[in-house]
């Protein structure tokens, strides 16, 4: 029995062959030129005897043809392997090389960097173009080797690759079942089904996230489900973004936290948002300033939302009736949870379910399946809405003292000279580790660290304010855009040699 999903994309890319599916660099692509690529992948793996669960490393750049490669490896109810080809060469090459794959999927300008090529020997490699449309085997790499190849249980679509906002990124298996809740609880939630007609839809979906990570990959497989056209960015650039705003007059735009950030920062015209009536925001924790901000500026509502990885994607959030109802007083929640999910908080201590309005961690399960830890702590209130307080992974131990970096960075944002921050722990002899801080400055203004902290000290307990401050030009950020802890002690690091 073949996968609802894969019938789902099968069936809308045969809708109408001849209508545009991809914008890319002002350039459309049909449904038939992102068929031929998809059929062609699914022909060459199902002959290679790959179909039905076997592991494709695709180089998932935001790109219409890896898109539609990707489509291909989930016709053949193969797993996506995701592999991020905005490392550089010897990073991306030792990946590629300790994934173990037996075939690996790439655009040209990612298969010519030096030491790629090299680094899948072994693997069948197939290149792929969209502008024509053309899948073709690698110089050197036109067949499967012996291996030995890694293995991946059947019914598992992607393995997907996490944004390493704490620690080094890591792959999480996702079924094929996790994504068909995922993309019908997203339809039922903001009022479109991908399973209701089949048609191909006349509105345009902007995708800026990466499709490396969790936010673009399932932005773009949700909208490919609901037959709706995507103009897709390499990558997010506000220009770029406003351009495609304009000419494509959505009603609906999907921005991260800091992508909101950087448009109320370029002073972008009220009018360019005339046509939007929601903005979703997700992937990051959404500063209430910040929406608020963007909400009075440019009258639309800002709709916050929770995703986890380990479900595929959108877990709880806002809708534009919620928001109506609720939205003066549930200002910081990410909303309420989607249609089939539940959420409950259970003590980080014992695991027991704690009372409404308690801090724990978070819990998610699709109805009829088994509860789910996350690595996040969370409140749900009486209402039913989740707040999402940080991570258990970040927190800090300061000498039996539990820091949560988000509370420092809530305070540290509320300081009218900082633009944003983050927060991160190093080691300390006495104390075993410290918070430690570092911010970004608003366009124009100037403060030094010192008054900073005083900042701090009188808005946060003595052992939550950070034993040392940096001012940076640019905080370092993952390509899903959150600031990154790993690089961020990086910096710590190097300051203490």
């Amino acid at each position: 029995m073949s996968r609802p999903i894969a019938d789902r994309i099968r069936a809308i890319l045969a809708l109408d062959p001849a209508a545009p599916a991809i914008e890319y660099q002002g350039a459309w692509i049909d449904w038939q030129s992102i068929s031929d690529i998809a059929i062609d992948v699914e022909n060459r793996l199902t002959k290679a005897g790959l179909a039905g669960g076997s592991p494709v490393g695709v180089m998932l750049r935001n790109h219409p043809a890896m898109i539609a490669a990707m489509l291909g490896v989930l016709l053949a109810e193969s797993c996506v392997v995701t592999i991020n080809p905005s490392r550089g060469e010897a990073g991306l090459a030792a990946d590629i090389s300790e994934l173990m794959l037996p075939v690996v999927i790439g655009i040209d300008a990612d298969w010519d960097r030096p030491g790629i090529t090299a680094a899948a020997t072994g693997s069948l490699g197939l290149q792929v173009a969209a502008d024509p449309a053309a899948v073709a085997t690698v110089r050197r790499l036109e067949k499967i080797g012996p291996g030995p190849f890694r293995k991946e249980p059947d019914g598992i679509a992607v393995e997907m690759l996490t944004s390493g906002t704490t620690g080094p990124p890591k792959r999480i298996p996702l079924s094929y079942e996790a994504f068909e809740h995922t993309v019908a609880a997203a339809g039922a939630h903001y009022g479109s089904s991908a399973a209701a007609d089949l048609r191909l839809r006349s509105g345009v979906a902007i995708v800026s996230s990466p499709l490396v990570h969790m936010s673009g990959l399932f932005r773009a497989l949700l909208n490919i489900c609901e037959g709706r056209k995507i103009a897709l960015l390499e990558r997010f650039k506000v220009q770029e973004f406003v351009d495609l705003v304009v000419r494509h007059r959505p009603r609906a735009v999907s921005l991260v936290p800091s992508a909101l950030t950087m448009v109320l920062d370029a002073a972008v015209p009220k009018e360019v948002f005339s046509s939007v009536d929601v903005v979703t925001s997700g992937t990051a924790p959404l500063p209430v300033p910040v929406q608020e901000a963007f909400e009075e500026r440019y009258e639309v509502a800002v709709l916050p939302s929770y995703g986890a990885t380990e479900f595929a994607g959108g877990v709880a959030g806002w809708n534009l009736a919620l928001h109506r109802e609720w939205a003066k007083l549930k200002r910081g929640s990410v909303g309420r949870p989607q249609s089939g999910r539940e959420i409950r908080i259970v003590s980080t201590e014992d695991g027991a379910e704690v009372p409404a309005g308690a801090q724990g961690r978070i819990e998610v399960r699709t109805r009829g399946g088994q509860w789910v830890r996350t690595t996040d702590l969370g409140r749900v209130d009486a209402d039913g809405f989740l707040f999402v307080d940080g991570r258990t992974d970040d927190v800090i131990n300061r000498g039996g003292f539990k820091v949560t970096p988000a509370d420092i960075v809530s305070v540290l944002r509320g300081h009218p000279a900082v633009r944003d921050a983050g927060v991160t722990g190093i080691d300390d002899e006495r104390l075993g580790s410290v918070p430690v801080g570092a911010v970004e400055l608003a366009d124009g203004a100037q403060i030094d660290p010192d008054e900073l902290l005083d900042y701090a000290r009188g808005r946060l307990a003595k052992y939550q304010v950070p034993a040392r401050l940096l001012i940076v030009d640019a905080l370092p950020r993952t390509p899903s855009l959150k600031v990154s802890q790993p690089e961020l002690r990086e910096l710590f690091e190097q300051e203490r040699k």
